[in-house]
C-alpha cells in the first residue's frame, strides 16, 4: 500500500496546488465536500453573471437580442470554444440539445454512410442512454443488429470486422470510471472500414481530449458536469471536417437549414456542423453555458489532469488505509492514467452508506446496483476536501450508522 499522508501533508498539497484559486470562483454551500460533480457540476460566479445579463437582454432587447447579443450564433460560437477543449479545429463542433437526441443524430447519420453495413458494437456496460438511442434507432432502421462488449465477446476489439457499420463507444466508463484508448480504438475502427462516435459526457473538461489527432468521426457529449454549465446545459456534437459533405442526420429542423430565414417549403441542409441544429435553441442555457466556458480561458487542461489523478489517487489510498476492514472493493482502475476523474467502490449497501455520507455534507452518488461513485472536479476540488470525506466515510462505517432505516429510502435521483 502506498504511503498515507497525515493532514500536514495534505495541507501542504493543497497550498502547492496551482488550481487552488480556481475554488473561488465556484459558489459551494458552506459545510459541503462536494465530490459529485461527474453528474452535475457546480455553479460558479461566471455562469450567474451570465444569466444575469441574459435576463437583462431579453427584458430590454427582446427580440432584437437574437442580433444585437448575437443569440443566433451562440451553438457555433461556443461550439469552437468546446472544440479547443477536445482537441477539434474550428467548425467542427456546435452546441444544441441534448446527449441523447444529439446521438440520436450522429448514430443514424452514420449509420447511412456505411449502407451496406449492418451492425453496431457497443459497450454492454455503457450508459444506458446509448443503448437506448442505438434500439431507438434500430426500430427505424430495418436490419440492423448491435453486438455488446461483455455479452457478444469479453472486449470490444474483438467484435469489431467487416460488416460493422458503427462503433459507440465511451471514452470514459460513466460507473467505473475506466479511460479508453481513443487513438487506438478508433485506428481499430476505421481498419475495419467501421465508422466510430465517442461519447465524452465524463471527460470533456476532466482530461485533455484529442478528437482530430485520434481522427475521430464522431463524438457527443454534455456540458453540464464537469464543464459546470448547469443543470440540463446543452450538449454538443463534433463531426469531423472531411465527413461533413457526406452526412445527413434525421432531425432536419429549421435552424439546420442553409437558409433558416428564406422560409423555403423544402429542406436544404446546411454545409457546416451547423446541419446537427434542429429547432430553436434555450437561450438562457446557453448564456450560462458561456459563462462556464470562460473560466476556462485561466485553465490548463493539463495541470487539470495532473491534479486530477493526484485527487483519485489519494482518495483510494486514504480510503483502502482507513476502511480496509468495511467490505469495500475498488470498481475503478487503480492506474490514475487509465482512470478518469472519479472513483467508484462497491459494497452490499452502497446506497445507504451513500445517504448517510450526503446527510453528513459529503456528496456523492449511487448507480445500481451496488456502486458508489465520487466525482473529483479539480477546478474547486481541494486535497483536504479528500481528507475529510474518507474521515466521514471512516466514521461512518465505524459507527454503522448507515444502518439507519431512513438512509434505506429510495429516492427518485440516487
Amino acid at each position: 500500500m502506498k504511503h498515507s499522508p497525515d493532514f500536514a501533508e495534505i495541507k501542504a498539497m493543497d497550498k502547492a496546488d496551482p488550481l487552488r484559486a480556481m475554488r473561488d470562483q465556484f459558489i459551494l454551500p458552506e459545510g459541503v465536500i462536494y465530490l459529485d460533480g461527474n453528474s452535475l457540476g457546480a455553479a460558479s460566479a461566471a455562469v450567474l453573471q451570465s444569466l444575469q445579463e441574459a435576463t437583462q437582454e431579453w427584458s430590454q432587447d427582446l427580440i432584437k437580442s437574437w442580433n444585437k447579443a448575437g443569440w443566433f450564433e451562440l451553438p457555433l460560437v461556443l461550439g469552437d470554444r468546446i472544440g479547443q477543449l477536445i482537441g477539434a479545429a474550428r467548425g467542427q463542433v456546435v452546441v444544441c440539445d441534448t446527449t441523447s437526441s444529439n446521438l440520436y443524430k450522429v448514430l443514424h447519420a452514420a449509420l447511412a454512410m456505411r449502407p451496406d453495413r449492418s451492425v453496431i458494437v457497443a459497450e454492454g456496460g455503457s450508459f444506458p442512454t446509448d443503448l437506448y438511442v442505438a434500439e431507438g434507432v434500430m426500430s427505424v432502421l430495418s436490419g440492423k443488429s448491435m453486438r455488446l462488449e461483455g455479452v457478444d465477446a469479453p472486449d470490444i476489439e474483438s467484435l469489431i470486422d467487416e460488416s460493422v457499420a458503427v462503433v459507440l463507444i465511451n471514452h470514459v466508463n460513466y460507473k467505473t470510471g475506466e479511460l479508453r484508448d481513443m487513438a487506438a480504438l478508433t485506428q481499430k475502427a476505421h481498419d475495419a472500414g467501421a465508422l466510430i462516435i465517442w461519447d465524452l459526457c465524463h471527460s470533456a473538461g476532466a482530461l485533455p481530449v484529442h478528437l482530430d489527432e485520434a481522427k475521430a468521426d464522431f463524438a457527443v457529449g454534455c456540458t453540464y458536469k464537469y464543464l459546470n454549465g448547469g443543470p440540463g446545459a446543452p450538449a454538443f456534437i463534433y463531426a469531423a471536417q472531411h465527413l461533413q459533405g457526406q452526412i445527413r442526420q434525421p432531425l432536419s429542423g429549421w435552424w439546420g437549414h442553409a437558409r433558416p430565414f428564406a422560409f423555403e417549403q423544402t429542406y436544404d441542409a446546411s454545409a457546416g456542423i451547423g446541419q446537427f441544429l434542429c429547432g430553436t435553441q434555450p437561450i438562457l442555457s446557453i448564456r450560462a453555458l458561456k459563462g462556464a466556458l470562460s473560466i476556462w480561458e485561466q485553465v490548463d487542461l493539463q495541470t487539470v489532469r495532473q491534479k486530477s489523478i493526484a485527487l483519485t489517487d489519494l482518495f483510494i489510498n486514504l480510503v483502502e488505509a482507513k476502511c480496509a476492514d468495511y467490505g469495500f472493493e475498488l470498481e475503478s482502475n487503480r492506474n490514475g492514467q487509465k482512470r478518469g476523474s472519479q472513483v467508484s467502490f462497491s459494497h452490499a449497501n452502497s446506497y445507504e452508506i451513500m445517504q448517510a455520507l450526503i446527510a453528513r455534507g459529503v456528496i456523492g452518488d449511487f448507480r445500481a446496483p451496488s456502486s458508489m461513485r465520487f466525482g473529483f472536479t479539480p477546478l474547486y476540488t481541494s486535497y483536504e476536501d479528500v481528507w475529510q470525506a474518507v474521515q466521514v466515510l471512516e466514521d461512518v462505517m465505524k459507527s454503522g450508522v448507515w444502518r439507519d432505516a431512513q438512509y434505506a429510502v429510495r429516492t427518485a435521483v440516487t
